[in-house]
């Protein structure tokens, strides 16, 4: 028999109730084992998430099992059934029906169901080659123009049928990949990527060069992608993990007033209003100088000029208060460190003298406006750590546009290396914060200013692995300009080409706003029951009883569902080789242990090292 014919032998039952789009199966006797082979393959019955299949004529209604319990004894006296035997009962949701031309050979899908099955209709398994057939189907519905798809994984219980998803929909309305520590979150991001490395959108056509930035807080992804990647160390000594990675230049002037506040504002002052202003006034006139606007800080022209504090900006000769008060004070501009510093000590340390004129505050109004600052600022640049971001700007520094290639544009050494990685281990919490949402505002800001053509040419990818530590829900210091930069791409970033895939072990410590803004999933194995009833909510109605699946799910499968998936699938990721994957595996303890102790020559090179930093 050929594909949708209704054949007795993949009969596994029969409809006894329809409630909206929910049918109650009643199985044959005849399934003693809960498989039946068909055509040489073996097929599972009544697995969680897989497809039967009802038919009206040529329609073919299509449902997917959500249950499989026993029989009531009310369900079996309804029934009529008197002779005493468990009968197993199958629940299942209708999501779509098709018609098939037998002809021709094509099967035309719609979502929705218009057409309802009626009691004692028989329920069919659905062969591979008819999953295959169904599969094609829905992704032909993409119509005409460049393949938008790629493959990942094969879906559970179809025999090796791939799974498709449609990267316009999946990277375009954000994405979310989350699973509980050790599912193999970060090697299905791998595969992902992988499968956009290898797309070519016309047959025959070159490979996808795509803008994918990863940012990388345990450094592992580097080793995944080898010559397709460019690292960037978010370190200053980058040249200690590997040949071809560099130093990221990411310099403090990137940062947006905010976000230069919360850097150098403890968190103890982060209500302190003085606090705030105090930096923003310092920045407003380092910025406004460096543009050539306003007077220096120390410059003597600035006393006895009778224009009020000392503070308040002076224009530059040839300038003007009008354009003093239309500058853009959060422009990316590079500006003085120390003249940040002068303001502050020079300029806001002042206060009106009896008789007219200004003079310094005393001390101990000094420590209490602005030492705290200026002592936070100390200790950030002599930082060896974060040196690539305190370094004082220079006269010939990396211009807007060099530090944009680093992430966007073509790469002088990797000419094939479209994929960016940003690697921000062992970066302090309170700067991995600010300097991911400089990062994140900073892409934004490069796709606000593009055309309408600019745009389209040139989508982006920002992949936020380990998403609760610059999107957790929850309102500390050090989190705030990461979350706002994030929220941001999130609500808006789809209308300018800028796509964001969160990547977390913890969904329920992810901000609800930007979590709620992903139109597709990929949830591996979850084993912590406030995480499935986050991620549930989230979710359609139908994939209830498939939250049931996620403590269970052996490594590398998945739920995969949203707008991306053709349908909500049960799937296995494509196995990666070892070069392929990221460096994440777990230390074993066991082999370790088998080894001798450290001795001291080794402790010292470690020590070194430690020292180094």
């Amino acid at each position: 028999m050929s594909d949708f014919d209704l054949d007795p032998d993949i009969q596994i039952g029969t409809v006894f109730e329809i409630s909206g789009t929910t049918i109650k199966v009643s199985l044959k006797r005849s399934l003693t084992e809960l498989v039946q082979t068909h055509g040489g393959t073996v097929y599972s019955v009544g697995q969680i998430g897989s497809l039967i299949k009802l038919h009206i004529g040529r329609t073919v209604l299509f449902a997917m099992v959500r249950l499989l319990r026993l029989q009531t004894e009310e369900e079996a006296a309804a029934q009529g059934m008197t002779d005493g035997m468990d009968r197993r009962v199958l629940e299942a949701d209708l999501f779509g029906e098709a018609r098939w031309q037998k002809s021709t050979e094509t099967l035309t899908f719609d979502r929705g169901v218009r057409n309802s099955p009626l009691p004692l209709q028989g329920v069919f398994l659905v062969t591979s080659s008819e999953t295959r057939r169904l599969y094609t189907a829905i992704e032909k519905q993409g119509g005409d123009g460049p393949n938008r798809f790629i493959s990942f994984g094969s879906y559970v219980g179809a025999d090796g049928v791939a799974c498709h998803a449609d990267m316009d929909k999946l990277f375009g309305q954000h994405f979310a990949v989350l699973g509980s520590t050790g599912s193999g979150k970060s090697t299905a991001v791998a595969a992902i990527l992988h499968a956009v490395l290898g797309h070519k959108a016309t047959q025959g056509g070159e490979l996808s060069r795509p803008r994918v930035i990863i940012i990388d807080p345990h450094g592992e992804y580097g080793p995944a992608f080898g010559d397709r990647a460019v690292v960037y160390r978010a370190f200053e000594d980058a040249g200690d993990v590997g040949a071809g990675v560099r130093a990221a230049k990411l310099p403090y002037w990137l940062m947006s007033s905010d976000e230069f506040r919360r850097l150098v504002v403890g968190k103890g002052e982060f209500e302190a209003t003085s606090q705030a202003n105090v930096v923003y006034k310092a920045l407003s006139h380092a910025r406004m100088f460096a543009a050539g606007l306003v007077l220096s800080a120390d410059d003597p022209a600035r006393t006895g000029d009778g224009l009020g504090h000392p503070d308040q900006p002076r224009p530059a000769p040839g300038r003007t208060m009008e354009e003093i008060v239309q500058f853009d004070r959060d422009w990316p501009i590079p500006f003085d460190l120390d003249e940040f510093q002068k303001h502050i000590e020079v300029c806001q340390n002042n206060r009106e003298k009896k008789g007219g004129g200004w003079e310094p505050e005393t001390q101990s109004e000094f420590q209490k406006k602005f030492a705290s600052i200026l002592d936070k600022l100390s200790v950030l640049r002599l930082d060896s750590r974060i040196s690539f971001l305190m370094r004082n700007r220079v006269a010939g520094g990396p211009p807007l546009a060099e530090i944009l290639a680093q992430f966007v544009g073509e790469d002088a050494i990797k000419a094939n290396a479209p994929i960016r990685i940003l690697d921000i281990s062992g970066l302090p919490t309170e700067v991995a914060g600010p300097l991911t949402a400089a990062l994140a505002r900073l892409l934004f800001s490069y796709k606000l200013v593009q055309t309408r053509e600019e745009r389209e040419r040139d989508p982006i990818l920002l992949v936020c692995e380990e998403a609760h530590r610059y999107v957790p829900d929850r309102g500390e210091a050090q989190y705030a300009a990461a979350q706002d930069a994030i929220r941001r791409i999130a609500r808006e970033g789809r209308k300018y080409g800028i796509g964001l895939m969160l990547v977390s072990q913890r969904p329920s410590d992810v901000e609800s706003t930007v979590l709620s803004q992903c139109n597709s999933w990929l949830v591996l194995r979850l084993t912590n029951g406030r995480d499935q009833e986050h991620v549930g909510r989230f979710l359609p109605d139908s994939m209830a009883a498939l939250i049931k699946l996620l403590p269970s799910l052996p490594r590398r499968e998945a739920l995969f569902v949203g707008e991306a998936a053709a349908l909500p699938s049960r799937i296995k990721l494509t196995f990666l080789t070892e070069d392929q994957r990221p460096k994440s595996n777990d230390i074993s303890f066991a082999a370790g242990w088998a080894e001798d102790l450290p001795d001291l020559a080794n402790l010292t090179t470690v020590a070194t090292r430690m020292a180094s930093r």
